[in-house]
């Protein structure tokens, strides 16, 4: 095993901590790579050879320093690739390491049961038509001729998912920073079922994250959006935008749009979370003009807010549903 994926248990509005923990991993580490908003992989090939210990042995020693640092407990999936140590950590609970084998023949009977949507990017919409066809397990996405899954999800997708659910593994973990990202998140003072509410706090959050976009001189290409339940569990969706942008306006459309994707129906939600990725410099961003008088005014009116916001305070200006 040389590959750890971690998930760290962090409760609602703690991802400023991310960055602390992932400086812990990169104590045994230089190439960790952050997975936000809880989440990390981190290669430890070299310190397995460092420090004479497997990788099952050191992602105890990271549990424990985290729990100790941080009071923060965490799960890991531990494998000899970046896609079967994910596939690893969703068998993996809080306190509990899970590996997976390292011998094509392991490989193949560990990934045999589980569901496609086991997989790293194989969402609702694939494993809904695959699901159609009977193909509900890895193992039987293994077994169906290339062909057929070329017909069904397209060529391309295909062969990686056919690659994946193979075990073939050529991921790689590439190391970044969380700080190439932004994040806004809205924590609810009890489980908050009004859609309404949902609304005004991802208003309050774009709002936020364009603030701050345009206080660095950023555009961000990929928003995503987090929803934490009551049960701890958690939805995620990402949208790459038309063009990179910090405009709160555009920021708040994506949010929304995304929101509506998740079809909550009484949900009960406990926080929820806007991240800014795909960070650019604004004057290397393009521009459309659309000629739209009310989206020129808009831009303008958002110009004069920054300066009054950086004169007077964050919250000299804000949005008339927000005035609550």
């Amino acid at each position: 095993m040389t590959i750890v994926c971690v998930r760290f248990q962090l409760p609602s509005a703690s991802e400023a901590a991310l960055p602390g923990l992932l400086g812990l991993l990169e104590e045994f580490t230089p190439v960790v790579q952050a997975l936000p908003p809880d989440a990390a992989l981190a290669d430890l090939r070299g310190a397995e050879r460092y420090f004479g210990r497997g990788a099952v042995e050191l992602a105890a020693v990271i549990r424990v320093r985290a729990l100790a640092l941080y009071g923060v407990d965490c799960a890991i999936g531990a494998g000899p690739g970046p896609m079967l140590a994910r596939v690893a950590l969703g068998a993996a609970g809080p306190g509990v390491t899970c590996e997976a084998p390292g011998d094509p023949d392991g490989i193949a009977e560990f990934l045999a049961g589980r569901p496609v949507t086991a997989l790293p990017g194989v969402g609702a919409a694939t494993a809904r038509t695959l699901n159609e066809y009977g193909l509900d397990t890895l193992g039987l996405v293994a077994a169906a001729p290339l062909s057929t899954l070329q017909r069904l999800i397209g060529a391309r997708a295909a062969r990686e998912l056919h690659e994946k659910a193979n075990g073939v593994d050529r991921g790689r973990v590439v190391p970044n920073a969380v700080s190439r990202s932004l994040a806004a998140e809205r924590p609810f003072t009890r489980d908050e079922l009004s859609p309404d509410r949902h609304r005004r706090a991802l208003l309050c959050a774009a709002e936020e994250l364009g603030a701050r976009l345009r206080a660095l001189d950023k555009v961000c290409g990929t928003l995503t959006l987090t929803a934490r339940y009551a049960d701890r569990t958690a939805t995620t969706r990402t949208r790459t935008l038309k063009e990179p942008t910090a405009h709160s306006a555009a920021l708040t459309r994506t949010a929304y749009d995304m929101y509506e994707s998740l079809g909550l129906q009484r949900a009960r939600v406990r926080a929820l979370a806007l991240r800014a990725e795909s960070l650019g410099p604004a004057e290397q961003a393009s521009y459309q003009l659309t000629f739209d008088p009310v989206d020129e005014k808009a831009r303008r009116i958002e110009e004069v807010a920054d300066r009054v916001r950086a004169k007077f305070g964050p919250g000299a200006l804000r949005p008339g549903a927000l005035a609550a």
